[in-house]
């Protein structure tokens, strides 16, 4: 092995795992997000768009789920990552700048949004998985921030994010430019969001449009549908709102128990004469009566089980836990052998 450069470190790591892999371990796949988030800063405000299909590693979980959360009345935020931390965090930070507007009795500002999220992804180091485009517009005007799970930001008159991000950005690189229109806006973001639905896996389904100015916020739900069914039945689908049997399979209780011929059923008395409970210690083992049960006798033997216990003196009477020790053996085939009580 040749030796490192002096005068730094060597932060690649690229020979320690080339020997790790050599040794049998395996390698971290990579990390994906599934998402195409994208906004951009135009003439009058700020425009956010998101794809609406949510994914469980190969599988489609939902087609048309929610990317784009409110935060505050004038921002709005574009969540990639991992559902439950964009949701969780962006909640969280919602519900703290109501808070804030509360006590300052103000609009809320999106640099105070931006410092909460960062402030928040940073202290976790990258383990909550969320990647968001923040933007709004307040008294300073048009916003549009990108938050990394570990804490960084950019401030960007455009922005993407996710794992259709690259092909979202191939759009805006040769198309933006200054002083846009808010209908030149949605147009691009709309075909921002069309190149990562259409050239990326994880991203999928409509695109939503969140145009924000100032006073005022336009959702667009389900703006564009550039994955529409292809077929749908004329007589619909009808599921039964009932279990169906498949098989049916009887156990007779006789062939699970130990059937004992010959023994004598026990009545209260006999019970009383041999259980002795007074010249025992407390957390004694009761050993003085063996019940053997059979198939005819079960009833009539748990009965006089619950009789021995009811003439109990006081400890036993209380402490249950105590009589847990005594040993009863009944002989259950079906649970593998003797039962203990």
């Amino acid at each position: 092995m040749e030796m490192l450069p002096k005068g730094g470190f060597s932060f690649d790591l690229c020979k320690r795992n080339d020997m790790l892999v050599k040794k049998g371990l395996k390698e971290p796949s990579f990390l994906k997000t599934g998402t195409t988030i994208v906004g951009l800063i135009f003439k009058d405000g700020v425009i956010l768009g998101a794809d609406t299909r949510a994914t469980e590693g190969p599988i489609v979980a939902d087609k048309n789920c929610e990317k784009i959360h409110y935060m505050a009345s004038n921002i709005y935020c574009c969540g990639a990552g991992t559902a439950a931390d964009t949701e969780a965090v962006t909640d969280m930070v919602s519900s703290q700048l109501k808070l804030h507007r509360y006590h300052t009795g103000r609009e809320s500002r999106v640099v105070t949004a931006l410092s909460l999220l960062k402030s928040h992804l940073f202290s976790y180091q990258g383990h909550v998985s969320a990647a968001l485009v923040l933007g709004g517009v307040d008294v300073t005007g048009p916003h549009l921030h990108t938050i990394y799970p570990h804490g960084s930001t950019d401030t960007l008159p455009f922005a993407t994010m996710g794992s259709g991000s690259l092909a979202a950005m191939a759009v805006f690189e040769s198309k933006y430019r200054e002083g846009l229109t808010r209908d030149e806006g949605v147009k691009l973001v709309s075909e921002a969001i069309c190149s990562g639905i259409f050239n990326d896996l994880g991203s999928g389904s409509n695109v939503d449009i969140c145009v924000i100015t100032k006073g005022e916020k336009e959702y667009l739900r389900n703006h564009m549908l550039p994955n529409p069914r292809t077929y749908i039945s004329e007589k619909g689908y009808s599921f039964s709102k009932k279990t169906e049997v498949l098989s049916t399979k009887i156990t007779p209780l006789r062939e699970m128990v130990e059937v004992i011929e010959g023994v004598a059923s026990l009545n209260r008395k006999d019970i009383q004469m041999s259980c002795p409970f007074q010249s025992f210690p407390q957390h004694h083992a009761f050993t003085q009566q063996q019940f053997n049960v059979t198939y005819e006798n079960f009833w009539e033997t748990c009965h006089h089980l619950v009789m021995c216990i009811a003439i109990a003196p006081t400890p036993y009477t209380y402490q249950p836990h105590s009589i847990a020790a005594s040993t009863f053996n009944f002989n259950f085939l079906g649970v593998g052998g003797v039962t203990t009580y």
